[in-house]
């Protein structure tokens, strides 16, 4: 790894399911915003970000050993365009590794190599890339912890192909919880779905007692912006009457991935 030897800003990502993890999370914030605020620091990678329209928060946080190479000597707030990134990275192949950095002389840009490392596993041609930052105008949020009404871990291939199944028939994914089951229902047209998953088709499942827990979100933000099944084996609801809704992905070595989506307001 030549080019990144003696550089004060660079990150390394080589692992196989780990590009595939990152490739995934670039797509899902594309949903969500043209514009990427990524926070550099000597511990971590944090990128956070909003909507327009302020329904949907995504904030992950990549600890520096989460990958294969980390180095940040110091704090950088930088900016880029979700769309360059994306297609950048979406040139990888599987032999690839992934090399992040800024040279010293220039802070103007992100340099992206797509580089693989075994001279004798060689099938395709490097690849080296310059992407211009944008300003950086973003002030993080600071996400207050909270408790919960329901708290549900569920398998996060089975909870994606329902909602997309529920995505057909309404705007609308409403989620009732009740003391054994979680119902999902979408409804348009006079058309109806519902969805009920058993307390034993969880990985876990907790509610508070005797506590009504009726809400509804916006259909493509959840199904389209939040929900992947390429990240982890489960992903963790958080319901409340009282919060956004919290999206969870554990993606290992104290790495995590969440999404913050704010409730409709249901007609009585």
């Amino acid at each position: 790894m030549d080019s990144i030897k003696d550089k004060k800003t660079a990150f390394v990502i080589t692992d196989a399911k780990k590009k595939d993890m990152f490739l995934s999370m670039i797509q899902l914030f594309k949903q969500t915003t043209g514009q990427l605020n990524i926070q550099l620091t000597t511990q971590r990678l944090h990128m956070q970000g909003m909507d327009k329209s302020h329904v949907c928060l995504f904030d992950l946080t990549l600890q520096s050993g989460w990958f294969d190479h980390y180095v940040v000597e110091d704090t950088r707030n930088i900016c880029l365009d979700t769309s360059t990134l994306l297609s950048v990275i979406g040139l990888k192949s599987a032999d690839q590794s992934l090399l992040c950095y800024m040279d010293d002389g220039d802070a103007d840009h992100l340099t992206i190599e797509l580089k693989q490392l075994l001279d004798y596993k060689k099938s395709e041609y490097n690849k080296h890339c310059k992407i211009p930052l944008i300003e950086y105008d973003y002030e993080e949020m600071s996400i207050p912890d909270a408790e919960y009404d329901a708290e549900i871990i569920i398998h996060a291939k089975r909870i994606t192909e329902t909602i997309a199944q529920l995505s057909k028939f309404g705007k609308d994914l409403y989620i009732q919880c009740r003391s054994e089951s979680v119902e999902f229902r979408a409804a348009e047209n006079g058309v109806e779905l519902r969805v009920d998953v058993l307390m034993d088709d969880m990985t876990s499942y907790a509610v508070v007692e005797d506590e009504e827990i009726q809400l509804a979100y916006s259909m493509v933000y959840v199904n389209t912006m939040c929900l992947t099944n390429k990240l982890s084996p489960d992903v963790e609801l958080s319901i409340s009457n009282e919060y956004p809704m919290k999206v969870r992905y554990d993606l290992g070595n104290d790495s995590l991935l969440l999404f913050y989506v704010a409730p409709k307001v249901l007609d009585n």
